[in-house]
């Protein structure tokens, strides 16, 4: 029996070599096996991995070798979303180029990935920054372009005119660039368009068919697509205010039933009518100017202050000729959204009532609560936007607010102005085009060229890739692709006459949404996918990743795949069938008393509870222990996996991420922690070691039925549990049945007599259990799992054995189950193996997840187990 420790410096890159050398991780596309294809999130080579990469890429480690173990030919690739915005400002910050600081970046974190010992497949690697992978995305423009799904158009934008480029909304700050500090204007400006609109209703219907995403994702993007059923209205402009030439307002409302509570029309800065007021009103000029310097996006919109000017042009009420509403041109309406003019009612909208309070023009009530009197219902500073029976509202009196939006629409559709009607009803969508044009160098150049006599022409596919100049500089404000000296300058591919090259790379979102499918062979040189492969691989089962991606990069990618079918690239509609977005990683903040942070690394606690403390380790002066939050480098709260590694082993690291709390929710990473996975790898060790040095001196009388019976039990439900648990990624789960299983084994060892010789019935029964828990950590721990495997006799690689089955006659139930009360309150039932000891009880209650909701990330003040009858949380 060995006394020595596990050494993690010593076995994982052996068995990392070995894997290696065997490539057993290496997918053949020909393999008979059914297929299973799990996917995490590709990084972006900013330098370093961190924690959440640990996180991320640990739980899809566990489900590709679960699944290879099941019997699956398990697609689990890597690459890098190379491209972007960060290369370039390294690259002048540096004074280096983008390309060589990307690929010095992969180069670090693929050893670092290497060193966590993820059964990764690195034959199929790609970055979006090698023209072997944009030459496919160029060629997939064309095609896009030829199918009517990319245009180009004047679109408003957000501009710097100090770096003479184009803002993400992301990128204003306060009205000012996020790099210059210049203030924003907004510019219209010729803009490459992906036509996403066109499957507006089919991204949004197809979301009920993903079963397998979480609820909160799938309403996050129905709520960006923001589908709406309303009235489009033509409101009459006042001959007597309106600018010459103008006669009406088009609207578009989703309440038509509160039009007799309308107090104004508002319309956007860049709004026809806006533009023709502004001709001859100076005041008004500067307002639109001042609202064009605001930023886009619908945070800067919300919470701006609600400004308007009015225009003095009046718009007729259109039940009532002799009402009339005033015309505001707003800073809160954009162009971009319905017909860019609202008419606002305050009384139910807030952001109505906002600008009504500060411009003085009052409100009406038109529906009242159904607790209300409607005599004395009034509104102040808090809108109703509740259910309730219209008033004030003339014909609609006493309706309920579905009745007057039919009585309205049944009304103003019967009427006509000139040869149309006064309203029609629409569906319309919040989602907009995508816009892929970036005025940068660090991206994947758009395929067109410019020619005066025949306009935007394709790059004939032969010529792709359109790869990106090398001899660039960076000392000059905007896009260095239009200071270049030659590559712009190109003949024209129709007419052979000078001409240009389209100088805007395509936005990075872009190279992300399609990468998933390149993975499927990387290889063909000739078109982006090989249908018959991409068909057969997608959807991915199961992709995993942050919650920060929920919106755009997973819409973006459901769209490509739609045009990537429309254009025979593949025959599917969706890119992931099942979706996992785990928590965050996060950690206390350390501030020293001149303010600035402390990392942790340089952090010494002392004391427990109240009696808290931290010191500076390199000063030993005080530091403020401050809140926890994720790791970032701004608040230098951050661990670096390569230390942990180093200090404890990549599986340790590994454990402790998947152990700590359940995956959908932040994982608070504390250094006691971390030791107490690093304690567990060592116990596990021992008792494998032990297990097999029985198993080779097994002799004398066999032992009792009960006790060989007591640990098969034990194996074998722990077997049923984990595998359960992991196929519904409940890796804390998981954790919890194989902390179980590990106090049985080791009350059994213990229960055998020193210096003798254990009974040849019971050896057996430890080692087939031995051999089940290596197997159960083989997804999470694998290089303690290869050394254990090896200690224990058995053939091959465990990465590469069967999982094996557990047998249902020990499964039948041997537990209790016991009721959880918090304060003498119960919330909560727990199931237990009747010989469960208070400290298994009080470990399977924390694990519990209605108790960890309960908790709310609070730790309990005690826990007290009655044993066999009950459970007392003491919050």
């Amino acid at each position: 029996m060995t006394t020595e420790r596990y050494n993690a410096r010593d076995a994982e890159p052996r068995w990392q070599k070995i894997w290696a050398d065997q490539a057993i991780f290496e997918t053949r596309n020909e393999d008979p096996r059914p297929r299973y294809y799990v996917l995490e999130m590709f990084p972006y080579p900013s330098g370093r991995i961190h924690m959440g990469h640990v996180r991320n890429y640990t739980m899809g480690d566990v489900v590709a070798r679960y699944r290879r173990a099941k019997g699956f030919n398990v697609l689990h690739p890597m690459g890098w979303d190379a491209f972007g915005m960060p290369a370039e400002n390294a690259a002048m910050q540096n004074k280096t180029h983008p390309a060589k600081w990307t690929y010095a970046n992969i180069d670090t974190m693929r050893g670092q990935l290497k060193s966590m010992g993820l059964s990764l497949d690195w034959s199929r690697e790609i970055a979006t920054c090698d023209p072997s992978y944009y030459r496919h995305q160029q060629a997939m423009f064309l095609d896009f372009l030829a199918a009517g799904l990319v245009e180009r158009k004047v679109s408003k934008v957000n501009w710097d005119p100090v770096d003479h480029t184009v803002l993400a909304n992301e990128q204003v700050i306060d009205g000012r660039g996020w790099r210059s500090g210049a203030l924003v204007e907004q510019r219209e400006l010729t803009q490459w368009f992906f036509k996403i609109t066109d499957y507006s209703q089919d991204l949004l219907s197809a979301l009920d068919t993903l079963d397998r995403w979480p609820e909160k994702v799938r309403l996050m993007q129905k709520n960006w697509i923001g589908r709406s059923e309303g009235l489009q209205v033509r409101f009459e402009l006042d001959a007597a205010t309106a600018p010459q030439g103008e006669n009406e307002l088009l609207i578009y409302t989703t309440r038509p039933d509160t039009l007799f509570g309308a107090k104004f029309m508002a319309i956007a800065a860049d709004h026809p009518l806006a533009k023709a007021a502004a001709a001859n009103d100076p005041d008004l000029a500067a307002f639109i100017e001042e609202v064009r310097r605001t930023g886009t996006s619908a945070a800067v919109i919300e919470t701006a202050e609600k400004k308007g000017f009015d225009t003095g042009i009046r718009a007729v009420h259109p039940f009532d000729p002799d009402w009339k509403l005033p015309v505001y041109v707003a800073n809160f309406v954009l162009m971009d959204y319905g017909t860019g003019a609202i008419f606002g009612c305050p009384a139910h909208d807030q952001r109505d009532l906002d600008f009504v309070n500060a411009y003085g023009l009052g409100n009406t009530p038109v529906v009242c609560p159904p607790d209300q009197d409607p005599a004395s219902f009034v509104i102040t500073d808090t809108a109703y936007d509740g259910e309730g029976r219209m008033i004030n509202s003339r014909f609609l009196d006493g309706m309920t607010i579905e009745q007057a939006k039919e009585e309205v629409a049944r009304r103003l559709e019967g009427r006509t102005r000139g040869n149309a009607p006064v309203a029609e009803r629409k569906v319309n969508f919040r989602l907009r085009d995508w816009g892929i044009s970036r005025q940068r160098y660090w991206g994947c150049p758009i395929p067109v060229i410019h020619c005066e006599v025949c306009g935007v022409v394709p790059v004939p596919k032969k010529d792709l890739p359109v790869r990106l100049p090398d001899d660039v500089t960076f000392d000059r404000p905007g896009n260095p692709l239009d200071h270049h000296p030659t590559w712009r300058h190109v003949d024209c591919p129709q007419c052979g006459k000078p001409a240009r090259r389209e100088t805007d790379t395509m936005d990075t979102f872009v190279d992300s949404s399609w990468y998933f499918a390149r993975f499927t062979d990387p290889w063909i040189e000739t078109a982006p996918t090989v249908r018959k492969e991409a068909d057969a691989w997608l959807p991915v089962d199961q992709y995993i990743g942050g919650i920060e991606h929920a919106i755009l990069h997973l819409l973006y990618s459901r769209f490509f795949v739609r045009a990537m079918k429309k254009t025979g690239h593949v025959g599917l509609d969706e890119p992931f069938k099942g979706l996992f977005t785990q928590g965050m990683v996060v950690h206390e903040t350390y501030r020293a008393g001149n303010g600035e942070w402390v990392v942790p690394a340089d952090v010494r606690i002392e004391g427990d509870g109240a009696e808290r403390r931290a010191f500076n380790n390199r000063t030993g002066e005080p530091v403020e222990i401050g809140s926890i939050e994720k790791m970032s480098k701004s608040k230098k709260n951050v661990v670096d996996p390569d230390d942990i590694i180093a200090d404890y082993g990549a599986d340790t690291a590994r454990w402790f991420m998947l152990s700590d709390s359940p995956p959908e929710r932040d994982v608070i990473w504390t250094e006691d922690g971390v030791q107490g996975a690093g304690r567990f790898v060592q116990r596990i060790w021992r008792i494998v070691n032990e297990i097999a040095a029985h198993a080779a001196a097994a002799a004398g009388p066999a032992a009792s039925e009960d006790d060989v019976l007591a640990v098969r039990k034990a194996a074998h439900r722990a077997l049923a549990a984990v595998e359960g648990d992991i196929e519904r990624l409940g890796f804390n789960r998981c954790v919890a049945h194989i902390y179980t299983l590990v106090n049985s084994l080791g009350r059994a060892l213990d229960g055998c007599k020193s210096g003798e010789a254990v009974p040849a019935n019971l050896a057996a029964a430890l080692k087939e259990a031995g051999v089940m828990l290596v197997q159960l950590i083989a997804p999470m721990m694998p290089h303690l799992a290869e050394e254990c495997w090896s200690v224990l006799g058995c053939q091959g690689l465990v990465a590469q054995a069967p999982w094996p089955v557990a047998d249902p006659a020990l499964l039948e139930d041997d537990t209790v189950t016991l009721p959880v009360q918090f304060n003498g309150k119960k919330r909560a039932d727990l199931t237990v193996p009747k010989t469960a000891s208070p400290k298994e009880v009080e470990a399977a209650t924390l694990a519990n997840e209605t108790v960890q909701r309960v908790l709310e990330g609070r730790a309990p003040k005690k826990i007290i187990v009655v044993p066999g009858r009950i459970v007392n949380v003491v919050v």
